[in-house]
């Protein structure tokens, strides 16, 4: 991939986490802001997605927002991005910020962000989102999930070449890199969707 112009960032609204996962969500902004990538995300005001939008404006770079519009009423939006979306539904946030972005990187997260990188995992297996998905394994925090993906490939569950939807990195600067590196993802392979 070479044009890479907006990258759809995953990650936590907590505000408890440690530090080390603040560190990496400011320095994703950052480098994201620096390489010119407009960061996609869910518009939330706190943890780790108000840190890499913060991050990335304070470098120059923008920030699109996508949220829904109960999250809006509930006061849970960030109101200093560069642009906010509203949607109807979560269902619709989802498919907005996976068909605006030209890459997926996901940081550490709960259920929320753990369900939005198995579903565009999916997504590219079924053909539907060709583009690169980078997992940011921060402190390892996403070693027992890649552990269980590949238990689901030794086990047949998925496909060997299903490896190859994602690529791991363990720094924000390797996951930046990696965006460069992946190529697009074929949508013939889309036939190895069933064992």
């Amino acid at each position: 991939m070479e044009n890479i112009k907006s990258v759809c960032v995953y990650c936590a609204s907590s505000t408890k986490i440690d530090e080390a996962y603040f560190e990496a969500a400011r320095k994703l902004g950052k480098l994201l802001a620096e390489k010119n990538i407009s960061v996609i995300n869910g518009a939330g005001c706190q943890g780790l997605m108000a840190a890499v939008s913060n991050s990335a404006l304070e470098a120059g770079g923008k920030v699109t927002g996508v949220i829904p519009r109960f999250m809006v009423e509930q006061g849970w939006n960030h109101t200093g991005l560069t642009q906010t979306i509203e949607t109807d539904t979560m269902h619709e946030r989802k498919s907005l910020m996976a068909e605006m972005s030209d890459a997926v990187i996901t940081l550490p997260g709960g259920c929320g962000t753990l369900e939005e990188l198995m579903e565009i995992i999916t997504w590219k297996q079924l053909g539907l989102y060709l583009k690169p998905i980078v997992i940011l394994n921060v402190n390892g925090y996403f070693t027992p999930l890649l552990n269980m993906l590949e238990k689901a490939i030794e086990e047949n569950f998925m496909r060997l070449e299903h490896q190859k939807l994602w690529e791991v990195a363990n720094t924000p600067e390797e996951a930046v890199d990696l965006l460069y590196r992946i190529p697009m993802w074929n949508k013939e392979f889309r036939k190895f969707a069933a064992i």
